[in-house]
């Protein structure tokens, strides 16, 4: 697995942990850290033995946001030169939005500003009950504009007004009510509740799973008009003739696991499954 300077990759069983590793300014993020994370996104994406990612931070914080001495080095770009470095920071969002595999958010601490986008970015995001969130870009004379419709997907346009305007920080409680992250819990237990979504993402079928976020993008907020009849319709076609959607129905009319499934028998294991039957039924004529 390839090596980087702000970030760690550790990998597991399927699931790979994306860790934001500047503990000493609370993982904010600089350039660096952008550019490292959008090749780190695009290599887990297009690894088939990867089958979910999980974005945390170390030390005592997810994301501070913007580093300070990547914002004071921002502050005497030309405008040209703010704008190619923005796209960075939105390339880096988009690559994790789009990315085919499930992606969880594990927050504690707190995830302000930028930090905030990267929750949002994800599929799935659960916080401990002590996080703080904050979308402090306005006191600064900024706007949180490259994360801006992540944020706003996620929270809800109602919910972003007053957050984005006011800049003042809420609780993890909040995020939960409006519906920035799905889930909170206890400090101790946000590993096991991570875990235990990951066993549902792993049980899934990972073609399907690219293909169920491709879905919820393309039909979120349109119409269902005959247009979109037709789209859904051609979807779930295309799946149940894949060779992924075959075998999903067969293992399960089979009462088995299916093979993209953690549990599932392995072609060893099936061959002396089969063997055993034989025998079992040679036993059972005499």
């Amino acid at each position: 697995m390839k090596r980087y300077k702000t970030i760690e990759i550790q990998p597991g069983a399927g699931v790979v942990v994306v860790w934001l590793a500047r503990p000493d300014v609370r993982n904010a993020f600089n350039e660096v850290m952008i550019a490292e994370l959008t090749d780190a996104f695009r290599t887990l994406d297009a690894d088939r033995d990867v089958r979910a990612v999980v974005l945390a931070g170390q030390g005592p914080a997810f994301c501070a946001g913007a580093d300070l001495n990547w914002m004071k080095k921002m502050a005497g770009y030309s405008l040209d030169e703010n704008r190619a470095d923005a796209m960075g920071l939105a390339t880096m969002l988009a690559t994790l939005a789009h990315m085919g595999k499930p992606t969880v958010a594990r927050v504690h601490g707190h995830a302000f500003a930028g930090g905030m986008g990267l929750v949002a970015a994800c599929d799935i995001a659960i916080a401990a009950h002590e996080v703080e969130f904050c979308l402090s870009e306005v006191k600064l004379g900024l706007i949180p504009a490259t994360i801006g419709p992540y944020v706003v997907a996620a929270m809800g346009e109602r919910a972003a007004h007053r957050y984005m305007l006011t800049a003042e920080r809420f609780t993890a409680a909040e995020a939960y009510r409006i519906g920035f992250v799905q889930e909170i819990v206890q400090a101790e237990e946000l590993d096991a509740t991570v875990n235990e979504i990951l066993g549902y993402l792993v049980a899934a079928g990972p073609q399907a799973l690219a293909a169920t976020k491709d879905l919820i993008r393309s039909v979120a907020g349109r119409p269902v008009d005959a247009k979109l009849m037709e789209d859904t319709a051609k979807r779930i076609a295309k799946v149940r003739a894949s060779a992924e959607g075959k075998e999903g129905v067969r293992s399960f009319l089979e009462k088995r696991k299916p093979t993209w499934h953690p549990e599932a028998e392995r072609p060893a294991e099936a061959k002396a499954g089969t063997a055993k039957a034989r025998r079992a039924r040679r036993i059972a004529k005499k």
